[in-house]
């Protein structure tokens, strides 16, 4: 889970711009987005799966698990399951896997096994170094225990509703020596009125806290800023549904002020899905029509960029749910429903649709079936700007004239009241909060003030440092030991970072393994030694990560 910034700092949570506006037209295949031409792929850029293909392949990794597990050097009582494969241009596959122990989950054993197209083993990154060995399985704790200190810890936290449905057994090798815990999920409300998935560890022998972290993604804005679009519908009858069919039938549903349940499925007589102006009514189509453009933009965006077929991969589209709750001033990515919901913000006239918002949220929905980011301590905060990086490329991307593309997070959404941003890419420490650079005290921060490190990292690895003007909006970049930085462009910088995420990042990544895995991802894209992966590291280093 995920609000856009930190809930301690200001009222409402997150990033996003908003979209949406004038009559939103349903009778086209595409958005008005501007397709960009495609390159000729790197030998190391993943290729795109047919949904049949990449079933086929972690079909096959799942059956050779077990000799994968020994190959690799784990323990007899070891086991992997396949998460997800990718597999690149020049046939190089890098199977993601998670780790049982004795048949419980193992909560940061997660581990890629890279092979070239012989089948033969050049690597794995694993998120936990030590070897799993538990000496008892016996709890010392009941669970009982475990979930009462659980609700208690997301008490302290401000949530105004907590209900536990039980703790599992799990091994925890998030942080040093592997031991047996239990896993809480704490549900109910949090205080603002977004749902509650906080997943606490606690040591079984001990009954310590060993860890926390959210499950759902939160993010706030004002809409209205991308004009009249065409989007994709289904007629049934005599009307029309709003259902995406080019995008693995993304459905837009109204909760009409609910805050549960799935809502009914947007529908209009005329074809034409919203008024372009914002209305208190929870019957306005408008939000629903940024809601769907949103989430068909962040689609294309995957799919033109890195041949990603939807948020899990795999042609699924996820759905978007809008007017949730009363004036409530948030969106947050859920994966338990593997859906989007938005609220209408303060007054019920300001619905927190936005392209920023879908294209920051369902990012987290990338990172949860990638690399799984624990969103706590430093992997929060790439987490968190792994959102931010993607959710700017998506707005570039878009190419809309209403809202050009910028390294501005939440430029139009005015949520300080006096037309800043909400963050800044190219110096982060403008926000008042954010983190320029790396030090030993950034993983104590929140994880929408940490995140400062790799969006800066990202602005100068894309335009570099120093004073110039994007798209109207001038920017003036510092580094850390004062060196200049040349930039390689947003769209290498963009094809590093997710091939990091997708094939070098784990659940446990901090930013000396990010600089590692970039390294990495931009040795295999462009060469070991080339001017991208020179600026890679001279990116890091001017945020000091070395």
């Amino acid at each position: 889970m995920s609000p856009l910034y930190a809930r301690h700092k200001r009222t409402t949570l997150a990033i996003a711009t908003a979209v949406a506006a004038g009559a939103l037209l349903a009778t086209g295949v595409t958005t008005s987005a501007t397709a960009q031409p495609a390159a000729k792929p790197l030998a190391a850029a993943p290729t795109a799966l047919s949904a049949a293909a990449r079933t086929t392949l972690i079909q096959q990794a799942q059956a050779d698990a077990a000799g994968t597990a020994r190959q690799i050097g784990l323990g007899a009582q070891e086991k992997l399951v396949v998460k997800d494969v990718v597999k690149d241009v020049d046939g190089t596959v890098h199977t993601r896997y998670e780790r049982t122990y004795a048949g419980l989950p193992v909560l940061g054993g997660d581990l890629i096994v890279h092979t070239d197209k012989s089948g033969k083993t050049q690597g794995v990154t694993k998120a936990a170094k030590s070897a799993i060995k538990v000496a008892s399985l016996k709890p010392q704790i009941t669970a009982a225990k475990a979930e009462k200190q659980a609700v208690s810890a997301a008490k302290t936290l401000g949530s105004a509703k907590t209900t536990a449905d039980g703790a599992r057994k799990v091994i925890w090798a998030g942080s040093g020596k592997p031991v047996l815990a239990y896993e809480t999920v704490v549900g109910g409300l949090q205080d603002d009125g977004t749902p509650n998935q906080l997943h606490v560890i606690t040591d079984a022998a001990t009954g310590k806290k060993l860890f926390e972290y959210q499950g759902v993604e939160t993010a706030t804005g004002k809409t209205l800023y991308s004009g009249t679009v065409t989007l994709n519908s289904v007629q049934s009858g005599s009307t029309y549904q709003l259902t995406d069919s080019a995008r693995g039938n993304h459905k837009t549903y109204n909760l009409a002020r609910k805050t549960s349940g799935t809502g009914t499925l947007v529908a209009s007589s005329t074809n034409v899905f919203g008024t372009g102006t914002a209305s208190s009514s929870s019957s306005d189509q408008t939000a629903a029509a940024d809601a769907a453009y949103g989430a068909a933009e962040t689609w294309d965006f995957y799919k033109s960029t890195f041949g990603r077929n939807g948020i899990k991969n795999n042609g699924v589209g996820a759905y978007s749910r809008v007017h949730y709750g009363n004036a409530y001033v948030n969106a947050f990515w859920d994966d338990s429903c593997f859906c989007m919901t938005y609220g209408d913000g303060s007054g019920n006239v300001d619905p927190l649709t936005s392209l920023d918002v879908a294209g920051h949220e369902m990012s987290h929905g990338v990172t949860s079936n990638t690399a799984g980011l624990n969103y706590s301590g430093e992997s929060g905060g790439l987490n968190e700007a792994t959102s931010d990086i993607f959710g700017t490329g998506v707005e570039f991307f878009a190419n809309n004239a209403s809202d050009p593309g910028d390294y501005l997070i939440g430029e139009k959404i005015d949520i300080n009241g006096d037309g800043t941003p909400l963050r800044y890419m190219d110096k982060p420490s403008k926000d008042g909060a954010s983190a320029d650079y790396w030090s030993s005290s950034v993983g104590s921060k929140d994880v929408h003030y940490s995140s400062g490190v790799a969006n800066h990292f990202f602005y100068l690895l894309s335009e570099g440092s120093g004073s110039k003007t994007i798209n109207g909006v001038a920017y003036n970049s510092p580094t850390y030991n004062g060196a200049a930085v040349t930039g390689i462009g947003r769209a290498k910088a963009l094809q590093i970072w997710y091939k990091a995420l997708t094939t070098y990042m784990t659940s446990t990544t901090n930013y000396k393994a990010a600089r590692t895995a970039t390294l990495n991802a931009a040795s295999a894209l462009y060469g070991s030694g080339s001017a991208e992966y020179n600026a890679v590291a001279a990116a890091w280093t001017a945020v000091n990560v070395s």
